[in-house]
């Protein structure tokens, strides 16, 4: 289990992450933005006290080293597919491994760059964004609350047949969209439709206990 982190506030969060992005800009390592930071970028709710960077697997410990350098307290939790550092009140994890999508490289090259907090820096894809929240939902760590302010904030910016499409493997992204049309947020699928997937689906494989503020 992580040390608890009480909620931050959004300058706080808005400050740790200019200083990550810094940091890594000045190692020279490729990022996005992730998660709930990648929603808030667009418009959605602010996290509360995460920030999920992507990078590639063989640049993580570079980076970590960053962001210590610069004085965050760095961990190298035992999962395998993250590293953290503790800015203060504010969470940062560095992760390579993001469930439902493939490689990290391509998710790079799929994020847009769009200016967070005045400054430019690339953001992921905002469908890779909810295929990778929903497929990392499981029984035993199943938040609809987060996803769902995201949703509701940025239903025009998302392409929801390709959501459905590339998370047809989880029934709890199958249940969390059925819930959006009920509540009027999307619209249904058109009936007998199966829109293609963009990138080839990837299963689950490993399981996520995520305690975080909507990544």
């Amino acid at each position: 289990m992580g040390r608890y982190q009480p909620p931050a506030e959004t300058e706080q969060i808005a400050a740790t992450l200019k200083r990550v992005a810094a940091a890594l800009r000045g190692a020279e390592i490729p990022f996005a933005l992730a998660g709930s930071v990648a929603c808030w970028a667009r418009g959605g709710p602010a996290p509360s006290n995460d920030l999920d960077f992507a990078v590639r697997e063989q640049d993580a410990g570079r980076a970590l080293e960053a962001l210590e350098a610069a004085g965050m307290r760095g961990e190298r939790p035992p999962e395998g597919w993250l590293l953290k550092a503790y800015d203060g009140d504010v969470m940062v994890d560095l992760i390579w491994d993001l469930e439902g999508l493939g490689d990290v490289e391509e998710v790079l090259a799929h994020a847009e760059e769009l200016p967070v907090e005045s400054v430019p820096m690339l953001v992921m894809d905002i469908e890779d964004v909810f295929v990778s929240r929903l497929c990392a939902m499981t029984e035993h760590h199943l938040d609809f609350a987060n996803p769902l302010a995201a949703a509701r904030a940025l239903r025009e910016q998302v392409d929801w047949d390709e959501v459905r499409a590339r998370t047809q493997c989880s029934p709890y992204a199958i249940g969390f969209l059925a819930m959006l049309e009920a509540l009027g947020i999307i619209p249904p699928a058109p009936a007998g439709s199966s829109p293609p997937r963009r990138r080839a689906e990837q299963p689950s494989h490993h399981a996520r206990v995520r305690v975080v503020g909507g990544a």
